[in-house]
């Protein structure tokens, strides 16, 4: 049977090998977000998915703030499985122009179509919709601080590759910008 630590295990299970096959078929690199920038959001990236995955961990953040429910618990799971399969369709949708950084590639082309018509990061939205999942499946202060330092994390990627793609589609971007909002659709 599989419980739903499994299923949330499972997923990001297939999110991490989708993005571990495809990051063999990606155009070659232009220009990339800064150096320090680029370690600076993968640290707190890292620690935020530590929080979220380990108990090794002070005891105050192994305490919880909400009561575990089954319904709050296969939520979260829901949410999670949700996000991870989001973030996989935008992953494919990029094809070889994907980088786990803001980066332009060679022969970069602007994708709005599939999950970029619905968001301008579905990748970020599907991630934070399923870290979100995990924190409500397991709501532990460490889940929830997990959650605001990915979100962090993500919001500094997010800022680099509006810069990049300013950059890169000036006359195509701004109104793909107006009409497309950065993570959640109808609304941020």
């Amino acid at each position: 049977m599989l419980t739903h630590s499994l299923i949330i295990r499972y997923s990001w299970e297939a999110f991490a090998l989708v993005w571990l096959v495809g990051a063999t078929y990606t155009k070659p690199t232009l220009r990339a977000m800064g150096a320090g920038v680029r370690a600076a959001s993968l640290a707190i990236l890292l620690v935020g998915f530590f929080l979220m995955a380990s108990d090794w961990v002070p005891g105050w953040l192994l305490t919880r703030p909400l009561p575990v429910s089954p319904a709050l618990q296969a939520g979260g799971v829901a949410l999670t499985v949700i996000g991870c399969s989001f973030a996989i369709w935008a992953r494919l949708a990029l094809g070889r122009n994907w980088s786990g950084n803001p980066t332009v590639k060679a022969g970069h082309e602007l994708v709005v179509s599939g999950p970029y018509a619905l968001t301008r990061h579905p990748i970020y939205t599907g991630m934070l919709a399923a870290v979100i999942g995990m924190a409500l499946a397991d709501p532990r202060w460490r889940c929830m601080l997990g959650v605001v330092l990915i979100t962090l994390a993500l919001l500094v990627k997010i800022r680099q590759e509006e810069r990049l793609m300013m950059e890169t589609f000036p006359e195509t971007y701004p109104a793909y910008r107006r009409r497309v909002r950065a993570l959640i659709p109808g609304l941020f």
